[in-house]
C-alpha cells in the first residue's frame, strides 16, 4: 500500500534510505552509491523538514505492516522533482519501486505538473537505464554534486548529476 509518510515515519524511512544507498546493507541490492560515496545518505532532521514542508510530499510503500520503500516529490510548478528514492535491499527487483514510481506520476498529475524531473549521480548507468525503461530520458544538463543538507555524504571521487526528466500525459 501506497501513502503518504508522517512525522512518526521518520526514524524508519532514514534507516530504509540510508540501507538503500550507503554501507555494506546496500551492497544487497543493486542501488548502492557505497563504492563512491562515504558517509550517510541522509539525517532524521532533513526527512522531517520534507515532510512538513508545504510542497513536499514524502510517499511510502508498506507492506505488512513494513515501510519499505519511499520517494520525496517537490512541486516546483510546472515540474515535480523526484528525489529520495529508497527501496529495501532485500525487497529490490520485486516491483515495489515501479509501484511507487507510478504513484509519483499520479501525485504529480494531481497537482497539475505536467513533468516529473530528478537528478542522478552521472555513474549510475543501471539506474539511469532504469529510469529510461520508465520514460525518464536525458535533458543534457549536468549539476555539479551538491546535497540538501550536510548529511548527504562525501564523495570518494569527482560526481556530476544528470538531470532526467518524464513528460505526464
Amino acid at each position: 500500500m501506497i501513502s503518504k509518510a508522517t512525522i512518526e515515519d521518520v526514524s524508519v524511512l532514514n534507516k530504509l534510505i540510508n540501507s538503500a544507498y550507503r554501507g555494506e546493507s546496500s551492497r544487497k541490492g543493486w542501488t548502492t552509491e557505497a563504492d563512491f560515496l562515504d558517509g550517510t545518505r541522509c539525517d532524521e532532521k532533513t526527512i522531517k523538514e520534507i515532510i512538513e514542508a508545504k510542497k513536499s510530499v514524502f510517499l511510502k510503500y508498506k507492506e505488512n505492516d513494513e515501510i519499505l520503500g519511499c520517494l520525496r516529490l517537490d512541486n516546483r510548478g510546472e515540474k515535480m522533482y523526484l528525489g529520495m528514492f529508497a527501496v529495501d535491499p532485500e525487497t529490490q527487483g520485486k516491483g515495489v519501486g515501479k509501484k511507487l514510481l507510478l504513484a509519483a506520476e499520479d501525485e504529480a498529475r494531481n497537482q497539475n505538473c505536467h513533468f516529473i524531473e530528478m537528478t542522478v549521480i552521472s555513474v549510475r548507468v543501471e539506474l539511469i537505464a532504469w529510469y529510461n525503461k520508465h520514460g525518464y530520458v536525458g535533458t543534457g544538463v549536468e549539476k555539479p554534486m551538491e546535497f540538501d543538507s550536510p548529511s548527504g555524504g562525501v564523495p570518494k571521487m569527482d560526481l556530476r548529476f544528470v538531470v532526467l526528466e518524464k513528460p505526464l500525459n
